[in-house]
């Protein structure tokens, strides 16, 4: 199997895009290489919005010209879908708030998802008395879910609603102040997640949804 560099791979993206546009008429004079100099290339690339989006990836980085995914770009399709599955699902958008939920994932995330509460995941988990009673071992959960949600922050640092939602946390969780100060970071992960009143188990998968990526659905199968 070949193994290949992002920056290598970056290089000859770029250097393809460049070398098969003519130069613009802006720039004229003789050509030591055939293509566009460096100084053209942000300009006459013309790139596709999936090769933009590959450009940015291999540079790891973050398009600044992307704008901030919303669920009100969402087809209603896509917000029904919690609703099509036979067990507990939700959407969670880049905050970590919940968009669109099905019954059982309401019966099952007592004073989350049901009644009239706040619908975001950290403040529920930080700040609702009733999820640690809720949670199996809501210590270990709460330390993961942060790191886990520090990754995701990572790519909203400009986000005015994710820097609020932070703060808040910040001055109303002393165990989210501790957490965070940390600096722990996880990947997003599936697996197994336990909750009491009464005894449950589920196995946990998050799905990406193409349409938004910075939507996930979470999905919990009973085990």
């Amino acid at each position: 199997m070949i193994a290949i560099h992002p920056r290598r791979a970056l290089g000859a993206f770029i250097r393809a895009h460049r070398e098969r546009l003519p130069p613009p008429a802006a720039f004229s004079g003789r050509r030591r290489t055939p293509g566009l100099r460096r100084e053209e290339l942000a300009e006459a690339l013309r790139l596709a919005s999936a090769e933009r989006a590959y450009l940015f990836t291999l540079a790891g980085k973050r398009d600044p010209s992307e704008p901030a995914p919303s669920s009100h770009d969402l087809p209603p399709k896509v917000l029904g879908l919690p609703e099509r599955i036979t067990i507990p699902a939700y959407l969670l958008d880049g905050t970590w708030t919940a968009r669109s939920w099905n019954s059982l994932a309401a019966t099952l995330f007592s004073g989350w998802l049901d009644a009239d509460h706040d619908r975001n995941l950290m403040r529920f988990i930080f700040l609702s008395p009733q999820a640690p009673r809720l949670i199996a071992d809501w210590d270990d959960r709460a330390r993961r879910v942060a790191a886990e949600f520090r990754a995701d922050f990572s790519c909203r640092l400009h986000d005015p609603a994710m820097l609020a939602l932070v703060d808040g946390l910040i001055g109303h969780s002393p165990i989210f102040q501790r957490l965070w100060r940390e600096q722990a970071v996880l990947g997003r992960e599936g697996g197994e997640r336990r909750f009491n009143n009464p005894p449950r188990r589920f196995h946990q998968s998050t799905l990406i949804v193409s349409a938004n990526p910075d939507m996930r659905l979470v999905c919990l199968t009973p085990l």
